[in-house]
């Protein structure tokens, strides 16, 4: 692609975004529909404007990055360690039962092969953290005790994909799996998620004394747009995603993460005060007023390119199998997601939230999908039926979730978001 084209490309996904998502929110409909649906019409789908394309998909990464970053910032650690086993607990049941229920169904209903029915099964096991996290944004109940359940159960549930994915890709490549490489790709997941945050904090305490005494403009968002990016690299090529890398630098420079450095430098002379990092609001409130535009910007890339990536020629309409297929596994897609958040003990409503809120499957389905086709083990009608299923999973939560809020939002069973930090 050159390069006049590519400007005339994002032109069009960025303004069928914005107005899609407005016209969506007119009529009372989360605006991550409308940016999912722009990319549906303007997508192969229907108008065939725009196409997958590396360099879109790179914006999109992007944009999802630092969509989890500002996710990462407005994570109360604290108030998320309160809620103890629960998303521990959420997101294994929403790994699990999907994944066993997928695969059984593949492999003694369908009869379809080990390898494959794996492949199934790891695939519902998905849930986009980036569309749970802005249909909750959307509804203005990001900041409730449920949507803190459900951000800690969508990260360890990305962390369990990841690992279920290499699983499956060595299964795939070599017929057979080793426990010492899947265990090393867990330990430097684990590592990262717990070491990361704190590294990024040390950084950004840098970043900050630099910005303070910086005559030039930019500098603090360009440092922490590099910081970001560096995260995410990290998180790479330690075989997590990428995303995670935004999220952990977000969490460091959330309102109340802070850490101890007499602990980690082991100085037990140093005195109290020098002992603490705080968790400086006011770098926080300095980054929130500059990141936001750029976020704003990006995110909506992401959400169009999702809808891009489901191309719905790509689905034999009239193969009574595939219909077959997809409905069934629609069924066990919702179903065990639903379920899992009546795992833990909380009220009914706040445990059908919880539920809702980790079926949408979205980019992280698709990943899966995409990759059993390109190695062969999906066929065209198995990939056909797995493209329904994302897709169902991925437009139907909102309007759920939008129609769970409006008819129940207000009981006292769903606590009111807090005031802000």
């Amino acid at each position: 692609m050159d390069y006049h084209t590519f400007f005339l490309l994002l032109a069009i996904t960025l303004l069928a975004a914005r107005l899609l998502a407005e016209l969506a929110n007119r009529f009372g409909i989360p605006s991550v529909i409308g940016e999912l649906a722009a990319g549906i019409i303007f997508g192969p789908s229907l108008l065939g404007w725009l196409a997958p394309d590396d360099t879109l998909k790179i914006l999109a990464e992007i944009g999802v990055i630092l969509l989890l970053f500002e996710v990462g910032m407005d994570t109360d650690v604290f108030r998320l360690a309160k809620a103890g086993a629960k998303p521990v607990i959420v997101a294994s049941a929403g790994f699990l039962l999907p994944l066993i229920a997928g695969f059984g169904v593949s492999f003694y209903v369908f009869e379809l092969s080990l390898l494959v029915s794996l492949f199934i099964g790891g695939t519902l096991t998905a849930t986009s953290i980036g569309i749970t996290v802005r249909v909750l944004s959307d509804l203005k109940r990001r900041n409730s005790d449920e949507a803190q359940i459900v951000i800690g159960a969508a990260v360890l549930d990305d962390i369990m994909g990841v690992i279920a994915l290499a699983f499956l890709y060595e299964f795939a490549v070599n017929g057979e799996v080793t426990l010492t490489s899947i265990g090393q790709v867990s330990l430097f997941i684990v590592l990262f998620m717990v070491l990361g945050p704190i590294v990024a904090k040390l950084v950004g305490w840098v970043i900050d004394r630099f910005d303070k005494k910086s005559e030039s403009p930019g500098l603090l968002v360009t440092m922490m747009v590099s910081l970001i990016m560096l995260f995410s690299y990290l998180a790479h090529a330690v075989g997590a995603p990428a995303i995670m890398g935004g999220f952990a630098a977000g969490l460091a420079m959330g309102h109340n993460f802070r850490i101890s450095l007499a602990r980690l430098l082991h100085l037990p002379g140093m005195h109290k005060a020098h002992t603490i990092m705080d968790a400086n609001p006011g770098l926080s409130h300095r980054l929130e007023h500059q990141m936001r535009p750029l976020i704003h910007l990006f995110t909506p890339v992401f959400f169009v390119m999702v809808g891009v990536s489901l191309d719905l020629n790509a689905i034999n309409w009239t193969s009574a199998y595939v219909w077959v297929l997809s409905s069934t596994l629609i069924v066990i897609a919702i179903l065990g997601k639903w379920l899992a958040g009546y795992m833990i003990r909380e009220n009914r409503l706040r445990q059908t939230a919880i539920g809702l809120s980790m079926i949408p499957r979205g980019e992280v389905g698709l990943i899966f999908a995409q990759v059993g086709l390109a190695n062969s083990i999906l066929n065209a009608e198995l990939y056909a039926a797995m493209l329904i299923v994302i897709a169902v999973t991925t437009l139907l939560p909102p309007f759920a979730l939008k129609w769970f809020y409006t008819k129940w939002g207000d009981k006292p069973g769903l606590a009111a978001n807090p005031p802000p930090p």
